[in-house]
């Protein structure tokens, strides 16, 4: 078996499929991180104090991020066992199966008791409902993003991905600004009581919502041929770890820096204001106008990649996210919050995104289609939970270790980027090679 680009686009008389198809992957994907997200924007402000209570407010946040990071620790589980069914089944199936996954969990812990109502059995609920979120979200990304590109004519496949990637941007802007506008509603008192649960419990509208546009979609013409022929893989993910070892490698490599940063800016953030200046409102609302902004970015790094290739933007995204972390913390600690903003747009939009954006396609272009979800979901799940998932945790230690000073998580934070980037330069470019090939004839 050998790396191919995805095959053929579909007959032009499925536009209006492709047009849905990209609506559900934006509005799928925007409800499963808006649920996904919630809980990290609850860690840094609730969660610790409701369902951590230590004498230490040091061992609460810990505490806090660990439950965080476990619903990481589930992605892998969820990504294998979407990428098996995917693989086999379809990938419209699974992606049904994960929203109603995922907004289960998020209804119940806004129903959810806090330790001092139940004791110790609220933080093992609350961790065992983190964990279905994470299985969950292992499942959604790799089928929404490779029915948009699946579905997506040839020279556009890094625009088409970017839907997918525009849902997280989307799922943080809703899940920040519900809790803005209950902040804003609420007395702080009320808002620890029974406020925080209010963004949680409205995810079950939201779900209502992705499935009746979901259920809508059929799944690429290539996957629909391949199932017909009989030619699905019988194990795709011992095809992944045997013979496509090296992309898998690539993939989980540019996932770790991407992925860091996103959580450095949109949770850590939050508790460092929090505990340094007194101020996570600056914070939250950065991370909302960065989300919004996002909403233009992320298309817009899929459609350079599709005309310049994936490896430029990417390599490009890295190196900036090597040098943001100094810029960041320096302003977090002594600069002005007005300033903020500006820095996290930088952060988020312009060097998150650089990488982000193409990531859906580039990720599908790594991969044949017979192990295609079990390869994507593999690659991107595993990154995150190097990357992503421990970052918050992995950031807090860092700043007790260094003397209650940021720079070790500066220094860490360039140092994974060197990783991503290396890892950059080693990817195949299947876009970049027929660009090439386009001006040599």
């Amino acid at each position: 078996m050998t790396l191919t680009a995805p095959g053929p686009s579909a007959p032009a008389g499925t536009a209006r499929m492709r047009r849905r198809v990209l609506v559900s992957a934006f509005a799928g994907t925007t409800v499963e991180w808006y649920d996904f997200y919630l809980y990290g924007t609850a860690a840094a402000l609730v969660f610790n104090a409701q369902f951590f209570p230590t004498d230490s407010a040091f061992a609460s946040t810990v505490a806090s991020f660990a439950s965080l990071a476990v619903g990481f620790l589930a992605r892998p589980v969820g990504g294998i066992v979407a990428g098996h069914l995917g693989d086999r089944v379809g990938r419209k199936a699974l992606l049904v199966a994960s929203l109603v996954l995922m907004g289960v969990a998020s209804t119940l812990i806004g129903l959810l008791p806090t330790y001092a109502a139940i004791g110790g059995l609220a933080p093992a609920a609350l961790v065992a409902l983190r964990l279905v979120q994470g299985f969950a979200a292992g499942a959604e990304w790799g089928g929404s993003a490779l029915l948009s590109v699946e579905h997506a004519p040839d020279a556009r496949r890094g625009l088409f991905g970017s839907f997918t990637q525009v849902g997280s941007a989307a799922g943080m802007l809703l899940a920040t600004g519900a809790f803005v506008i209950v902040q804003a509603l609420t007395t702080n008192e009320q808002f620890l009581a029974y406020g925080w649960r209010i963004p949680f419990l409205a995810s079950a509208l939201l779900v209502a919502l992705g499935l009746w546009v979901r259920l809508g979609v059929v799944d690429g013409q290539e996957f629909r041929e391949l199932k017909a022929a009989g030619r699905t893989a019988a194990q795709p993910v011992r095809e992944i770890f045997v013979h496509h070892w090296r992309p898998l490698l690539v993939t989980i490599a540019q996932r770790v820096a991407q992925n860091s940063v996103y959580f450095l800016i949109t949770v850590y953030m939050l508790s460092y204001l929090q505990a340094t200046r007194g101020d996570s409102e600056a914070g939250v609302t950065a991370v909302m106008i960065a989300s919004a902004v996002g909403l233009l970015t992320g298309p817009a790094w899929g459609w350079v990649s599709d005309r310049v290739g994936r490896k430029p933007p990417t390599a490009f995204g890295f190196l900036a996210i090597a040098v943001f972390g100094w810029v960041f913390f320096a302003v977090l600690t002594y600069g002005s919050l007005a300033l903020l903003p500006l820095v996290v747009i930088f952060g988020m939009n312009v060097a998150h995104d650089a990488v982000y954006g193409p990531q859906a396609a580039w990720f599908a272009e790594q991969f044949p289609v017979e192990v295609r979800y079990s390869g994507v979901t593999l690659g991107y799940q595993l990154g995150s939970v190097i990357g992503g998932g421990i970052m918050p945790l992995v950031a807090a230690l860092l700043f007790a270790w260094g003397g209650d000073t940021p720079w070790l998580i500066c220094a860490y934070l360039t140092a994974i980027s060197a990783l991503s980037l290396t890892a950059t330069l080693l990817a195949k470019d299947p876009r970049g090679s027929a660009l090439r090939a386009a001006r040599r004839a």
